[in-house]
């Protein structure tokens, strides 16, 4: 998702003053001059819409992500998984807009930070540009804000607000713009390395599955998800059509994120590609959950709802590395692998007694570590060397600065829900919402089967 060079907006005006050709053939030569002279505002105008549309389709995903774990947890917690995601929006742009933009954009090229300012537009060279500088701004900051939706379903039921709060202050102002700039800002993961991540396997997705990792790390498991001799205990959510209702949005919201990072609608080819996105992206959601469903079948005997929606997710996030460039059935394939990275990494997590509530580290972390080495295999541009290198440089980076991040909140706010309150319910102990009646003798914890 770097931004356009001016030489490739100039050749996208002038593809989209070709398609206006035939009209112009038909024109007195005065006519043809006030044509000429439109071009480069059609093309203006066309990008600043993708960036305008696809960032309205791309926080809608917030919703998404809000309806998923709203879904996933039990109905004493889904009021502060609500409160929680609509707040962690709001954070994510205030801090885009006091540090994050110019931290990602105000890089030197080859370098590793860019500049500690609050944004601002600056129009003065729009056409030059390409686009408006606050639709580049908003389209920008939805991203962000995805990385810490990602974050929320982990942690959910045990991690108090405030703490949680912080973190989602730090990693949206300072975390992810950091690693972004090294490759979308120009920094030195693409300038030395030519590391290609076209909407955010890697700098998105997996930059919020190693957040979401450490923080369950710090957190430990929700009481009772692991019995004293080493049983695992199947916590049920709240409402499974809830969830499934969230996927259908983030599917929805896909649309928008790897679309919309063509980063221009303003030529025939920009065009053409933006079309070609929408269905790989669609087609490696569609070969995720197939490819659950199918291995749940022949493997377990039952399917696993939440697995299959999982599914979903990490063929999309498989697929955001590189959308444009796959055939239909390589985008295929490479849904298909992350439904089964599905699969396969969700019961290991739970083996090793890492509580993650809505099954976010396997669909985020891992299918997007899949999908940004895969991304070689479709993009002759990119180095098998160059994914490697970026993919250990955010995992370098991201996960132990959210560890100490969240070990020091550990220290000196505490991060965690007492036993009590945790028993009660978030909803009770942190917002003073009285949960929904639970008729559920266990209270919604069952053994695994």
């Amino acid at each position: 998702m770097k931004k356009r060079t001016v030489g490739m907006v100039a050749m996208s005006g002038l593809a989209a003053l070709s398609v206006l050709g035939a009209s112009a053939l038909a024109q007195e030569p005065a006519a043809e001059a006030v044509e000429a002279a439109s071009a480069p505002e059609m093309a203006f105008v066309f990008n600043t819409m993708l960036f305008l549309i696809m960032g309205m389709v791309v926080m809608f995903m917030a919703a998404g992500f809000c309806m998923l774990e709203a879904g996933l947890v039990r109905s004493k917690n889904a009021a502060t998984i609500c409160l929680k995601n609509i707040t962690l929006f709001a954070i994510a742009t205030v801090m885009v807009w006091l540090i994050g933009y110019n931290i990602i954009y105000g890089v030197e090229e080859g370098g590793w930070i860019g500049t500690l300012a609050p944004w601002s537009a600056d129009d003065s060279a729009g056409l030059e540009t390409g686009y408006s500088a606050s639709s580049d701004w908003f389209f920008q900051m939805v991203f962000v804000a995805t990385a810490a939706s990602i974050v929320s379903g982990t942690v959910a039921e045990r991690v108090r607000l405030w703490p949680f709060f912080l973190f989602t202050a730090i990693l949206t102002g300072l975390i992810y713009p950091i690693q972004a700039s090294w490759e979308w800002g120009g920094g030195w993961l693409d300038a030395r390395y030519g590391f290609s991540d076209f909407a955010g396997s890697t700098l998105v997705h997996a930059t919020g599955g190693w957040a979401a990792l450490a923080g369950a790390l710090a957190l430990g498991p929700r009481r009772g998800k692991y019995g004293p001799n080493g049983q695992i205990n199947a916590i049920r959510g709240s409402s499974l059509p809830l969830a499934t209702l969230g996927v259908f949005i983030l599917w929805l919201g896909w649309f928008g994120f790897n679309g919309g990072s063509q980063l221009a609608l303003g030529s025939l080819s920009d065009a053409i590609a933006v079309s070609n996105i929408f269905v790989n992206t669609n087609m490696a959601a569609a070969t995720g959950v197939i490819t659950v469903v199918v291995l749940c079948t022949l493997l377990k005997r039952k399917i696993d709802l939440s697995m299959a929606l999982n599914g979903a997710i990490g063929g999309l996030v498989a697929i955001t590395a590189e959308p444009l460039t796959p055939a239909i059935w390589q985008a295929a394939l490479i849904g298909s692998i992350g439904g089964g990275i599905i699969f396969v990494v969700t019961p290991m997590l739970e083996a090793m007694r890492i509580d993650d509530v809505v099954g976010a580290i396997p669909a985020h972390l891992f299918c997007g570590v899949w999908g940004t080495m895969a991304v070689p295999l479709t993009n002759s541009d990119a180095t098998f060397l160059g994914q490697a290198v970026g993919v250990g440089a955010n995992a370098l980076f991201v996960f132990p600065v959210s560890l100490v991040i969240w070990l020091l909140l550990k220290m000196i706010v505490g991060i965690r829900a007492s036993a009590e309150e945790e028993e009660k319910g978030l909803d009770d102990s942190e917002i003073g919402a009285p949960a929904w009646p639970d008729f559920s003798a266990t209270g919604n914890v069952h053994p695994a089967e």
